[in-house]
């Protein structure tokens, strides 16, 4: 047989890759017209060759094995096939190479039936698998490997591959299966559960094959195939159609089947107690359902069908029906409408329930609904519906009116936006207790801040509103506005300390009265008696000493009673601003003599435009007193040290006013430190005044002293000024 004839498409090239030889076929493989082509040169015969395949051809010139090339040619209309190149290396008598000997198979088809199984594999998740019982080897494709989650290298073995199926029902049912394969033929199809490599568990079908010879298994072979969110489906359906079965019957939903060719209907039992009749007053015919109908709905039920029945409108009404005891309920109604491969109507299938109650219900609903949206709009408290994330949803204009904003503005905001800093943190942790199930409702006193700056007290009860589903809609919230009572509670406890502070100074006065008055009313009757008694001259002058003395007591006493008073008097009309520093320098410099002479260390750590509202009488008097105390209550073991630094608080300006001193017993004489005649040291020149004195005038300026001491290291007395910012 020629080269010619030979049934395959084959042809010979020299080495300069010229055709000298080929077959009539390769023609008709290569779908070229020409039919003489010797001579030629394979590139200007197969001209639409990838370049890449010069260099395959040339290559294979240089070694004597047998190449295979798969590559995609695209011909002169721009189509592309695929064929598969076997070349061998030609050689002369000698042995020598002298050319190259080439067959070529068209594997277009080939390729699209491998590339559409590929695809087929892939969207089926379908692969195969076989175990060789001779050489008890497994093989897996990588679509298995895959479903199994195991890498692509990785080597199965029988022992590994039923541990893969979960332990329990499935790895005994796949043991018991395997084990009828091989010992009595029997194949297998079943859909069993695996954990994957990385611990998923999910549905596969295991479809197994035995083969025999001689009577002896010596192959399985089959399809592995990922089911599982099919089955996962089909277990949820038919979950559900047994839900479906109970929850109708439960509900009484009747469920109903329009035969469109016999105009029949089918009902279930529920269908009947809808209808308020028994099965033996129904005769199935579709006009017979129609006598059921409210006059005044049966035409626009009858419209509704037709559209179904004729333009594959959706049938979804309710309608009304009377029950032969003359009851009307109302129905709900839903169809779903099945027709055969021509197009025609099969059947409608459809359900009914009851939806009286519902009706009745809504239409409570909605007059409570415009009963409260005449309560929200006209009420005196401001009343609000806020979503979840604390924006306005809406607003009635008592709110409106107590925050300064229009309504518009205030949809704009949410609470967060004008709820004062300090109080929103303990207003957002009742709100995510709400939110969490916790607690239904919740009512906090909090201020807002209004549109022009000030602070609106309130008294905030907020409600949640929840969906049937439980989740939370929105919140209610009613906002009292409580600011002018607060103001008044303000004026009621300044007045109650005004009180207080009056009392305490009726009391003291009292003390005075009672105790000092009296004791040097009765001395000066007592001395009065002695002098008009005395006979003797030098006794008569003892006396009158005695007299002059206590007469200059009570004249100390009674100046004392005068400057408490003097304090209480309209002090805060006469506060001024002062500048801080220079009432210090001025007192120190005043006592200046009396420093050096003590040897005091002095040290005042006071920034020169620090003002304070005071009156200038008062503040000089009460850093006297404090210079004056520390100079005379300073310990001999040390150098006196007096320090004055100064701390600004929101709108008060606090001074230190400290010293290394003696110090005070605090646990024993702190409640009685600022009372009248009060000493605490054995010191000659100590009447008790001098703290007394400067508390009440630091009280009458609106500012408050406190001491910090300790016996044998020095007293602290903090005293808090307001600054004139706040006047």
């Amino acid at each position: 047989m020629s080269i010619k004839a030979t049934p395959v498409a084959i042809a010979i090239l020299d080495e300069n890759l010229v055709f000298t030889k080929f077959s009539d076929l390769w023609f008709d493989e290569l779908r070229i017209k020409q039919k003489d082509i010797t001579g030629k040169s394979f590139f200007d015969v197969v001209p639409n060759s990838p370049k890449i395949f010069l260099e395959t051809l040339e290559s294979c010139l240089e070694k004597p094995e047998l190449s295979i090339v798969e590559l995609q040619h695209i011909d002169a209309s721009g189509k592309g096939y695929w064929y598969q190149w076997r070349i061998n290396q030609n050689t002369n008598e000698e042995g020598n190479p002298n050319g190259l000997i080439i067959t070529v198979s068209n594997i277009t088809k080939l390729k699209q039936t491998s590339k559409l199984l590929k695809a087929a594999e892939n969207i089926t998740r379908l692969g195969g698998w076989e175990l060789d019982l001779i050489t008890g080897s497994v093989y897996w494709s990588r679509i298995t490997k895959e479903i199994h989650e195991v890498p692509e290298d990785y080597s199965p073995s029988l022992e590994t591959s039923i541990n893969f199926y979960k332990e329990g029902e499935s790895r005994d049912k796949i043991t018991s299966l395997v084990d009828l394969a091989i010992n009595k033929e029997e194949p297998w199809d079943t859909e069993l559960k695996i954990i994957t490599a990385k611990g998923k568990e999910i549905w596969v079908r295991a479809q197994g094959t035995p083969e025999f010879i001689n009577g002896k298994c010596v192959r399985l072979y089959g399809l592995f195939q990922d089911i599982d969110e099919t089955k996962k489906l089909t277990l949820k359906d038919e979950k559900n159609t047994e839900k479906l079965r109970i929850a109708t019957t439960a509900a009484n939903v009747g469920i109903w089947e329009l035969n469109c060719q016999q105009n029949t209907l089918d009902w279930n039992d529920q269908m009947f107690s809808l209808y308020g009749i028994k099965k033996s007053d129904f005769n199935n015919h579709y006009e017979t359902w129609e006598n059921f109908i409210h006059p005044d709905d049966l035409s626009r039920c009858q419209q509704e069908l037709k559209l179904t029945l004729e333009e594959s409108y959706p049938y979804k009404t309710q309608f009304r029906v009377v029950h032969p005891n003359g009851n009307i309920r109302y129905i709900k109604a839903f169809a779903a409408l099945y027709k055969d491969d021509a197009g025609n109507n099969l059947k409608l299938v459809g359900t009914n329930w009851d939806i009286t109650e519902l009706i009745n219900t809504q239409l409570k609903l909605d007059s409570n609904q415009q009963s409260f949206r005449g309560s929200f709009e006209s009420s005196a408290v401001g009343m609000a519906l806020v979503s979840t994330d604390g924006s306005w949803l809406e607003v009635n204009q008592s709110l409106s009116n107590s925050l300064g904003y229009t309504p518009e503005e205030l949809l704009k905001l949410s609470f967060q936006d004008i709820t004062l800093p300090e109080d929103l943190d303990e207003d957002l942790a009742h709100m995510e207790e709400v939110i969490a199930g916790k607690k239904n409702s919740y009512q906090i006193e909090k201020r807002y801040i209004h549109k022009n700056g000030k602070i609106v007290h309130v008294i905030l009860t907020v409600t949640a509103v929840r969906t049937p589903s439980n989740d939370i809609s929105h919140f209610i919230s009613q906002i009292l506005d409580i600011t002018e009572r607060i103001e008044a509670d303000k004026k009621t406890t300044e007045l109650l300390n005004i009180t207080k502070n009056q009392n305490n100074s009726l009391t003291n006065f009292a003390h005075i009265v009672s105790h000092n008055l009296r004791s040097h009313s009765s001395n000066l009757t007592m001395l009065t008696q002695y002098i008009t008694e005395e006979e003797d001259e030098a006794e008569r002058k003892n006396i009158e000493n005695m007299l002059i003395a206590a007469t200059e007591g009570l004249n100390e006493t009674v100046s004392h009673l005068n400057e408490v008073v003097q304090i209480s008097l309209g002090a805060k009309k006469n506060l001024h601003k002062i500048n801080l520093l220079k009432a210090i320098t001025s007192v120190r410099n005043n006592i200046n003599v009396l420093l050096k002479e003590k040897n005091v260390l002095c040290e005042i750590n006071v920034k020169e435009d620090i003002e304070v509202l005071a009156i200038p009488a008062y503040i000089d008097s009460v850093l006297l007193n404090l210079f004056t105390n520390s100079i005379k209550y300073s310990s001999p073991d040390r150098q006196p040290k007096i320090n004055i630094t100064t701390l600004q608080n929101d709108d008060h300006i606090i001074i230190e006013f400290s010293d290394n001193g003696l110090g005070i017993d605090l646990k024993r004489h702190g409640k009685k430190l600022f009372g009248m005649y009060k000493t605490f040291h054995k010191h000659n020149d100590s009447k008790g005044i001098g703290l007394f004195i400067s508390k009440n005038q630091i009280e009458a300026m609106g500012g408050t002293i406190t001491a910090e001491s300790t016996v044998g290291e020095g007293t602290s007395f903090k005293i808090t000024l307001r600054s004139p910012q706040t006047y």
